[in-house]
């Protein structure tokens, strides 16, 4: 055997570990989506994956490593959709679009990630994962500040603190309705949460100086 092909064999390992990993992640999430971690067992993520528990445990010792992994993968990936979402914007940009843009983004990562709202939302979550959460809740709630502050910037603090718990509410709120609903009847749950938000904000926007009333239609 050549050196080069020494050299090949554990990287060629390292990818087919890493595909069964995603695959056995996969798997789990179907299993959390339609059971609840709970209920989850090793067993139904193994047999979902199409593997022999034997296999799943050269990977992962438990169902709370699986959740723990796929909960910090998960949670990456919203920290790059929420600063892309919630990034200052120039205040010329009418507040229907900003809050039409960030809800959009966040609705499309939890639709496409429907396991994210069952492993957040969770009862009995591992503790690493219930920490993860309060601190992407706090990195959560200060970028909306942030967004917020591109639209009311001389407002105290401590009132944008109390805007953005109000908005994130309302949005976690929005979200269960949203995903209990599918096609048609969800594009309008999502239109029934941009319009609670608009109509929440614009009275603060408005208000300021320099800033107009805001407009809203429920067709948006």
């Amino acid at each position: 055997m050549s050196e080069n092909e020494q050299k090949e064999q554990p990287r060629r390992r390292q990818a087919r570990g890493e595909r069964r990993i995603a695959q056995l992640l996969e798997a789990a999430a179907n299993v959390f989506c339609t059971t609840g971690y709970t209920a989850a067992s090793t067993n139904a993520i193994a047999r979902e994956a199409g593997v022999s528990p034997g296999t799943l445990y050269q990977f992962f010792p438990n169902k709370e490593a699986i959740a723990i992994e796929l909960g910090e993968r998960l949670m990456h990936e919203m920290r790059e959709t929420y600063g892309e979402a919630l990034a200052p914007v120039d205040p010329a940009t009418p507040l229907e679009e900003a809050v039409g843009a960030a809800v959009d983004r966040f609705i499309a990562f939890n639709c496409d990630h429907p396991v994210f709202f069952a492993l957040m939302h969770g009862p009995d979550l591992p503790g690493r994962i219930t920490e993860e959460h309060d601190a992407l809740h706090a990195t959560l709630l200060a970028r909306i500040e942030d967004l917020l502050g591109s639209f009311l910037p001389d407002a105290p603090p401590a009132d944008l603190t109390r805007t953005a718990q109000v908005c994130l509410g309302v949005y976690k709120a929005g979200l269960e309705l949203v995903l209990a609903h599918e096609g048609a009847e969800r594009d309008a749950y999502v239109r029934e949460l941009k319009h609670v938000l608009i109509r929440y904000l614009e009275p603060l926007v408005g208000g300021r100086p320099g800033r107009p009333a805001v407009t809203t239609t429920r067709s948006a």
